[in-house]
């Protein structure tokens, strides 16, 4: 039997073709929501803050002082309405005292109506039927008699879905459906009431309701709160299917938590969508949610349905892991297989990758070798270039001038003129010429080496450094070193180009050195190490 469960798996892997799925906007939702979940609490505490201040007020407000009494216990029961069921009862029960110290009776209606509303939500149909059947619908018109007519709608609906049968509930549905038309006949419906009328009906024009995207965008671009948001978006999701309705029961059921409405539809209706979908992770993340509202608000209705969904979803979990269980035992089984298999392999290869390594660290080193003999042989052939190029430059140069010198002087003598002759003659400047040979020679050992003064300073103490006159290239010190950097080391040959003896030059070396910041016998070696710039 796990034979054949192994090839199962197996033999599909050879025709597998990866997918790259895209995002869709209700999967980015849904996490957004698992992000919301985990700072519920937070609005919850700015809810309770909000209240508080609204309690405060109220108890500032004289007993006598109906209109504003009034004014303040509807604020509280609204907040109260979608939060906490005992206290919006409470509340309710508070206002209609009230309303009846108030002249006229709407305020009696709407207090009766709030309170209906609240224990239909609840699940108290009992309860709900007598608080409508006490409201005064003598006269009754306009805006109060719509919403009458739908909060009758509203408990048919409610009871219809709860008894959830084949006979009563059936009569229950085709009532709500009546109040609901009577209630559509009275107003003409707002352009909020038209756009959301079109997902189930499509207006003048249009064959097909406008898609799911065009709600979402519509509802965050117009001026609603949030538990508007909520509210609209759970009703627009029962003329959709699939992702469709997904996205939109997700956004609704964020909007609830950010308006910590504990009296919620859309988690639980989310949570349904996501098991019939077979995500039962996700689903059982919102029943829980679903469960735990209905607790805290105290939904009787709502906590029946939940906890006849939940046994179903935590068997299917059940299941799953179960399977995922069987799944892991026979990967675990292929692994052994294929972790053999490579062991062999690699028992082969491993010598052969040795050697492999080995051979290529030796060509490594010996390619570094290489390039580093390149980079010296090309250096030294630029310098030799530059060089070369500078003797004969100057040679030509001292011959030119030593031609017209003899020219000058022969012509001189052979007119007998000799003490023209003799001016000739001293008109070379032969400390002139060493100046000018030893310029040259600055500018070009400072092309090669344009970084050499600076890289030079480094190497001396900051008290110590080399600090060039205006129009000075190099002195005395810098041109033995800078000969040094040519690979002119021979302290003789130094002094013969430079004209000075060896002594001076040895005199200029460990000048040099005992202001050096590295020991003596280094210093000349890290003139070597000064970068050589090729600039063409």
């Amino acid at each position: 039997m796990m034979i054949k469960k192994i090839f199962a798996i197996i033999i599909p892997l050879f025709y597998m073709v990866p997918v790259h799925a895209q995002t869709s906007k209700a999967d980015s939702l849904w996490k957004i929501l698992k992000l919301e979940l985990l700072t519920e609490n937070n609005y919850i505490r700015q809810k309770e803050k909000k209240i508080e201040k609204l309690r405060n007020k109220l108890s500032a407000v004289p007993a006598t002082c109906y209109p504003d009494r009034y004014k303040l216990l509807s604020e509280l029961f609204n907040e109260y309405s979608a939060f906490r069921f005992d206290s919006a009862i409470t509340n309710a029960n508070k206002l209609i005292a009230l309303s009846k110290q108030l002249s006229g009776k709407q305020h009696l209606i709407q207090s009766q109506m709030g309170l209906a509303r609240v224990l239909v939500k609840s699940g108290f149909y009992k309860e709900a039927f007598e608080t409508i059947s006490e409201i005064d619908t003598i006269g009754l018109s306009g805006k109060f008699r719509y919403d009458y007519l739908n909060l009758r709608g509203m408990l048919f609906d409610e009871i219809g879905a709860y008894n959830n049968d084949a006979y009563y509930a059936t009569g229950y549905r085709k009532a709500a459906r009546k109040e609901f038309e009577k209630a559509g006949s009275l107003i003409d419906p707002s352009e909020l009431e038209k756009t959301i009328n079109m997902a189930f009906s499509p207006g003048a024009g249009q064959s097909t309701p406008p898609d799911a995207g065009f709600y979402y965008d519509y509802l965050l671009n117009h001026d609603l709160s949030e538990h508007q948001i909520a509210i609209i978006a759970t009703r627009i999701s029962h003329a959709y299917s699939g992702e469709d309705k997904l996205m939109l029961l997700t956004l609704a059921a964020i909007n609830d938590i950010r308006s910590a409405t504990k009296e919620t539809f859309a988690i639980f209706l989310l949570g349904q969508e996501l098991f019939k979908m077979n995500r039962n992770d996700d689903a059982y993340v919102c029943m829980q949610e679903a469960l735990g509202n209905a607790a805290f608000y105290g939904t009787r209705n709502r906590a029946a349905q939940i906890e006849s969904v939940l046994p179903l979803i935590a068997s299917r979990l059940i299941e799953e892991k179960q399977h995922d269980k069987e799944m892991l035992w026979i990967g675990i089984v292929l692994f052994i297989l294929v972790a053999i298999v490579l062991l062999f392999q690699l028992v082969l290869f491993r010598k052969q990758m040795i050697r492999i390594e080995q051979n290529d660290l030796i060509i490594t080193e010996k390619n570094t070798e290489l390039e580093d003999v390149n980079g010296k042989l090309w250096e030294s052939s630029r310098i030799k270039e530059e060089l070369i190029g500078l003797f004969f430059k100057t040679c030509s140069s001292y011959i030119e001038t030593l031609d017209k010198v003899k020219r000058k002087a022969q012509h001189n003598i052979k007119l007998g003129k000799y003490q023209d002759a003799t001016q000739v003659l001293g008109n070379v400047h032969i400390q002139k010429e060493k100046i000018q040979l030893f310029s040259t020679l600055d500018s070009v050992f400072l092309t090669l080496f344009p970084n050499f003064v600076s890289s030079f300073n480094a190497l001396l103490r900051a008290d110590e450094q080399i600090e060039l006159k205006e129009g000075e290239m190099l002195t005395a010190s810098l041109r033995i070193f800078a000969l040094i950097r040519l690979g002119v080391t021979d302290t003789e040959t130094i002094a013969r180009i430079l004209d000075y003896t060896v002594n001076t030059v040895y005199t200029y070396k460990a000048r040099m050195k005992a202001k050096a910041l590295v020991p003596p016998e280094q210093f000349e070696q890290k003139i070597m190490e000064i970068k050589f710039t090729d600039e063409r």
